[in-house]
């Protein structure tokens, strides 16, 4: 169970590396009487790289002193070395959006971990192309909104998405949603929305992995979840994992198989995405776990 993150905050930054960052954040915590609870860091190359660093502290009575906080942070500390950087309050549920189609594995998952506490997020709304799911979703005390996506009118169908969406999610998971995004809904939550795909990218990009990797013989399958961009499953990677598997297993029993991984990879994903575990670095991620 997610234990009380009260007064708590995570703070990333990302910026050129060079000397004196960690003593400047550190130092501007300490002034705060601030207590660093963990500290992570990583430099993609100690001359001319990139410097990222996560913290995750505690300041008493943090909930009433937080803006004043982050102005001052921006001017002492993050304007001196440019940073990009986010303060990101633990005590506050990040709001999620699932969009899913029929298949409901992944979907069910996350809904169970959030209501076990295993996820510190409010599932605000599922979004589906069909119908099936309404009610095992609203048996959770959950919205389900179905919107068909007809061909050729995909725009309208998810102009009525972005109009669901507007100001109730900060993250979107796609939990086997079974549709291409424009780029108008990705560029309206960039590296906030999360998919699942069912193979091990870059292996088998696209539709039916499951089926092209059992003709192609492979022993190992595997699913990542990563950030969507409008190039189709090439996002940043977030999470990856594989099983073994046999020239005796066919195309269903793969797919039985994969599904157990799809709903554990996107699970450990959104969970780091929630705890601000995770840096974009180009199209890759620095992931502190």
């Amino acid at each position: 169970m997610t234990s009380s993150k009260t007064s708590t905050a995570y703070l990333t930054v990302s910026c050129k590396d060079q000397p004196g960052i960690v003593a400047a954040v550190s130092g501007f915590l300490f002034s705060k009487n601030a207590n660093i609870i963990h500290s992570d860091q990583h430099s993609s190359d100690p001359i001319g790289g990139r410097f990222f660093l996560r913290m995750e502290f505690h300041m008493k009575n943090f909930e009433n002193k937080f803006e004043d906080f982050k102005k001052e942070f921006s001017k002492t500390v993050a304007t001196k070395f440019d940073m990009s950087w986010t303060l990101t309050p633990a005590w506050i549920k990040t709001k999620t959006a699932i969009l899913v189609s029929k298949f409901d594995h992944a979907l069910m998952d996350l809904l169970w971990r959030a209501k076990r506490g295993e996820l510190f997020t409010d599932i605000t709304m599922v979004i589906s192309n069909h119908p099936d799911l309404r009610e095992a979703v609203e048996a959770f005390g959950i919205t389900f909104h179905h919107i068909p996506v007809e061909k050729d009118k995909k725009e309208e169908s998810e102009k009525k998405i972005l109009e669901l969406l507007d100001g109730k999610v900060d993250l979107i998971i796609l939990a086997r949603y079974m549709q291409i995004l424009t780029s108008k809904l990705i560029e309206s939550y960039p590296f906030k929305i999360i998919n699942i795909h069912h193979s091990f990218l870059p292996a088998f990009v696209g539709a039916d992995p499951y089926r092209r990797a059992g003709e192609r013989g492979v022993k190992l399958i595997g699913a990542t979840a990563h950030y969507v961009t409008e190039e189709l499953d090439q996002g940043p990677i977030i999470e990856q994992d594989v099983i073994r598997v046999s020239h005796r297993h066919d195309i269903e029993e793969l797919k039985v198989l994969g599904r157990d991984i799809e709903r554990q990879v996107l699970s450990r994903a959104v969970k780091w995405h929630l705890s601000q575990r995770i840096l974009v670095d180009g199209n890759k991620t620095v992931v502190f776990v």
